[in-house]
């Protein structure tokens, strides 16, 4: 029987959440047996982040400590340049041959799929699961994707990375939109300050 692997990326700049719950429903209503957080090196359609890939990887790590089926990867920082999507699967469909891989992504994200590096590459090699985001349509995909991607029924969360980073630099309360473990590691690095 082959392993069930949701693949979940982004920047994680904070890690918050709404990233966790929405990767815990994703993997309940798929039946995954694991949730792979996924931070990126370098995020191809931002350009560079506000904190280093070592802190982001730190806090994923604390965000999702404490639940069994969530597991964090340093796959994309270890490899120099962009991190693509593309790349990561194919590393990780070399280290198990055998894994079923589910791509969660924001409706956001999804939209801008067709420009991504080898998308169609994404959309034969695991079955990309597109979730909802505020202010997009989850089921408003380009018309190339039609049929070839899983819109999964979620809660959508008004909770965004830059909001938190915003409310810190303004000395605003981030309790309850990222883990308790999340927040006192940004507050004893000094995480957005300025």
């Amino acid at each position: 029987m082959s392993l069930r692997l949701g693949i979940f990326g982004g920047t994680f700049d904070p890690i918050h959440l709404g990233h966790l719950i929405l990767a815990e429903l994703a993997r309940y209503l798929l039946r995954l047996d694991q949730v792979l957080f996924v931070p990126a090196r370098i995020p191809p359609h931002k350009g560079s982040t506000p904190t280093d890939a070592e802190r982001r990887i730190r806090m994923t790590r604390l965000g999702t400590e404490g639940n069994p089926h969530f597991a964090v990867s340093d796959i994309e920082l270890r490899r120099e340049g962009p991190s693509y999507t593309v790349d990561t699967l194919r590393a990780l469909r070399d280290q198990k041959p055998d894994t079923e891989h589910y791509l969660l992504m924001g409706a956001d994200s999804a939209r801008d799929l067709e420009s991504w590096k080898d998308h169609q590459v994404l959309l034969e090699d695991s079955t990309v699961v597109v979730m909802a985001r505020p202010g997009v349509d989850a089921m408003d995909l380009p018309p190339s994707l039609g049929g070839r991607t899983t819109v999964l029924s979620t809660p959508q969360f008004d909770i965004s990375s830059s909001q938190i980073r915003g409310l810190v630099r303004e000395g605003g309360p981030i309790r309850y939109l990222v883990t308790d473990s999340v927040e006192g590691f940004i507050r004893s690095e000094g995480l957005y300050r300025s």
